[in-house]
């Protein structure tokens, strides 16, 4: 028995082994066997599934690989092309807008912005764009809905829009751009857009405001019904294939607002699909389920778990860009010129928790891109490559494509311009001493310091408020701050510290004293979130010292940092900035003087004032992008560098992570529609991954010899035990049958 079973026990060991060397070799992989050959682009998601996937309502950067990879906005933003270009989208062109009077007349295009009672934008559309297929659209046939108004035995069962059997699809038109905006007024959406969009399209607010008396007065009437019956004079369907909005005074970057997913066509059918009773308790809705004329449908989804976007097979293709900056074509950016996108036949993206286990599976191959529009990831693995010769060489190895690009946003040092000591002063003469004390600290604070300590390198010093990317910024080392950097050949290069300090006698403050008082000068530095013993706080601090001046951090929490703001109290604070379309006028309006937070409640935190610059930036918000533009945004950059409400801080970079099979990558947080224009290489990634992953025998046949060793052992010594047994039990016979 004992033999058997050690037979036993070494048959199921060679057995196991086989079995593992005949399994799938990738046990840690997140996806099926043999998914790697298929067109398939593989990413994670780390935090949460997407909480609100309605255009209307989504305004988190999480969520646009999806929302801009459904839905179409009219406009979108030019992928390869620098500084960043409209093109259309949906509509046939960027259209001009024309610009009326008070009294409905007629204006000419370059008229002054102030005379500008209405600009009109008439945008064509597309014609023969098809939503994709979905149950709203479905009709029998009678052409009545097949699914409106529904049936608990028809809802019985589906929680996935994939369990609704019969699809349909029709025409955009017009009037579901209509529909789209008077949702974003409607109350009963709240979109976080809804107070820009009504302080320029004309009756919004007064249309919100009868939504919500009517929806009041009668809850029984269902919300597509009254938004299809009520509108307001701001947008409005001229016909089929034309909308007209209608823009309160000159507002030239209302054209960016239409690059993003609010101006999404939403389809009436689809509002009342959802609006049907126990929709939301099998999780159906637009937040949960889009419906858009994109290149991409999402097909599953499984809360914080997995999501699928699948190619849109009514989606119409649209061609790769052929433009973009001088080294896009030697980088091969530009080879699938022409070329229908999508590429990518199916998006998978997968929970991944932790980043640690997540970036191990990236290395393997398991994921062609980290995660989907986190910036984080790139930047990770960028800073990692410079800490680590052998993590740069595994990188380079693996052929990954790490690309980093300085985007759209600044972190500044603010002085609070009604404050006595570093503000603007009350005379003449203090004006300058505080000028100049201002710029004494500016070049005292290193900033290429910070970026390296705090940032690992991965960001440059700001010269002004405007960033690259951005008509109007001016690059080094003509652009530098004059009154912080000087030239060394052609170099920008930061003053020394010297200059610094006879800059502070000259304010008044010769080694860090008040010369009247002899006292030490104090500064105070304004802290959200407690984080006054932090190590950015202390490097702070020894930028100062250099000038034998004493920083004080008032540390708070958010809220009360928040109220110091509002009430101007902060004597110097940071702060930061992203932009929501790429204008020179989304950064300088920060330091626009009717915008100052403590008087008005604006964006200008440092409630700086001046009126030049005011009446440059008066000039320049209504002017379309071009050479007179651009010379009032560089007049107005020279007079916030030469005033310094701002020391201008850094400009944060982001990156991407991509596989070396992954092609036509380009990092950007401002284009959100990339997704489209990737293409990946399956058999280049099949066979990367088998190469990576080459299982190591030796540990599990070292363990089989082992365990056949002992078992060996073991046998031999049962023999021997059975064998002594047989002699024994036979002399015992032998002994019985004795006489």
């Amino acid at each position: 028995m004992l033999m058997r079973r050690l037979g036993l026990f070494a048959l199921t060991l060679l057995l196991g082994l086989g079995l593992t060397a005949c399994s799938d070799r990738a046990v840690n992989s997140p996806h099926p066997t043999g998914a790697e050959a298929g067109n398939t682009l593989f990413t994670a998601f780390s935090q949460r599934s997407p909480k609100n996937l309605d255009p209307a309502k989504s305004y988190s950067s999480d969520e646009t690989p999806f929302t801009y990879s459904i839905y179409e906005p009219l406009y979108r933003y030019e992928y390869l092309v620098r500084p960043y270009q409209l093109a259309p989208r949906l509509a046939q062109e960027v259209v001009k807008p024309v610009f009326y009077d008070a009294q409905g007349r007629q204006l000419a295009e370059d008229v002054s912005g102030d005379k500008v009672a209405i600009s009109v934008y008439d945008i064509p559309l597309r014609k023969g764009v098809l939503f994709e297929p979905h149950p709203a659209f479905a009709l029998d046939t009678n052409g009545h809905p097949v699914y409106w108004p529904i049936t608990p035995e028809q809802l019985a069962g589906k929680y996935s829009i994939a369990d609704f059997p019969e699809v349909g699809s029709r025409e955009l038109t017009a009037h579901d751009v209509v529909f789209a905006f008077r949702r974003l007024a409607s109350p009963k959406v709240v979109s976080p857009v809804f107070s820009v969009m009504a302080e320029h399209l004309e009756g919004m607010r007064e249309y919100s405001e009868q939504l919500k008396q009517v929806l009041e007065s009668d809850a029984s009437q269902p919300h597509w019904a009254v938004l299809q019956e009520l509108g307001f004079p701001g947008v409005q369907a001229l016909d089929d294939h034309t909308v007209r909005f209608r823009v309160l005074g000159k507002y030239p970057q209302f054209k960016y607002w239409l690059a993003m997913t609010f101006a999404a066509p939403v389809p009436w059918e689809a509002e009342r699909f959802y609006d049907q009773p126990g929709m939301l308790r099998h999780g159906l809705s637009l937040n949960t389920w889009p419906v858009g004329t994109g290149p991409y449908r999402l097909i599953e989804s499984i809360p914080n778990r997995r999501h699928v976007l699948e190619r849109n097979p009514n989606f119409r293709g649209e061609p790769y860009p052929c433009h973009g900056e001088f080294e896009d074509a030697s980088a091969g950016l530009l080879n699938d010129c022409g070329k229908p996108t999508p590429f990518i036949d199916r998006i998978v993206f997968t929970l991944e928790k932790e980043s640690v286990p997540l970036l191990g599976k990236f290395l393997q191959g398991y994921y062609d891109v980290p995660a989907a529009q986190d910036a984080d990831y790139g930047i990770a693995l960028t800073v990692a490559a410079g800490d680590s010769p052998e993590k740069a060489q595994l990188y380079e190895d693996r052929g990954l494509q790490l690309l980093t690009s300085t985007e759209a946003s600044i972190y500044y040092l603010g002085f609070n311009w009604l404050d006595p000591v570093v503000g603007r002063g009350d005379t003449p003469e203090q004006q300058e001493r505080n000028r100049k004390l201002r710029q004494a600290l500016s070049i005292a604070f290193d900033w290429e310091q910070y970026i390296s300590i705090f940032l690992n390198g991965q960001g440059d010093v700001a010269h002004g408020p405007v960033p690259p990317g951005i008509l109007g910024h001016h690059p080094l080392p003509e652009g530098r701050n004059r009154l912080v950097y000087e030239l060394l050949d052609n170099v920008a290069s930061r003053r020394p510290i010297e200059q610094a300090r006879q800059l502070l006698a000259e304010a008044g403050y010769p080694d860090g004293r008040d010369a009247r008082t002899g006292q030490p000068l104090l500064l105070y530095f304004d802290s959200a979130g407690g984080m006054g013993a932090s190590a950015s706080l202390d490097w702070m601090r020894r930028q100062l010292k250099q000038l034998n001046i004493e920083l004080e951090i008032r540390a708070t929490d958010y809220n009360r940092f928040q109220d110091k703001m509002r009430t101007g109290s902060a004597q110097m604070f940071m702060w930061g900035w992203m932009a929501d379309y790429p204008d020179a006028e989304n950064f300088l309006f920060l330091l626009y003087g009717p915008n100052a937070k403590a008087v008005n409640g604006g964006e200008n935190a440092s409630n700086y004032q001046n009126a030049e610059f005011d009446r440059l930036f008066e000039q320049m918000r209504f002017l379309d992008d071009g050479p007179k533009k651009e010379e009032l945004v560089r007049r107005m950059v020279a007079i916030v560098q030469n005033d310094m409400p701002w020391m201008f801080g850094f400009l944060p970079r982001s990156g991407g992570a991509y596989q070396s099979w992954v092609r036509n990558a380009r990092a950007t947080q401002m284009v959100r529609d990339n997704l489209p224009y990737l293409r990946l290489e399956p058999k280049v990634r099949t066979e990367k991954i088998q190469q990576w992953n080459q299982p190591l025998w030796w540990p599990l046949w070292g363990v089989a010899g082992i365990c056949l060793l002992v078992a060996g052992l073991a046998w031999w010594a049962a023999r021997r035990r059975e064998k002594a047994t047989g002699l024994s039990a036979q002399a015992n016979h032998n002994a019985g049958e004795s006489p």
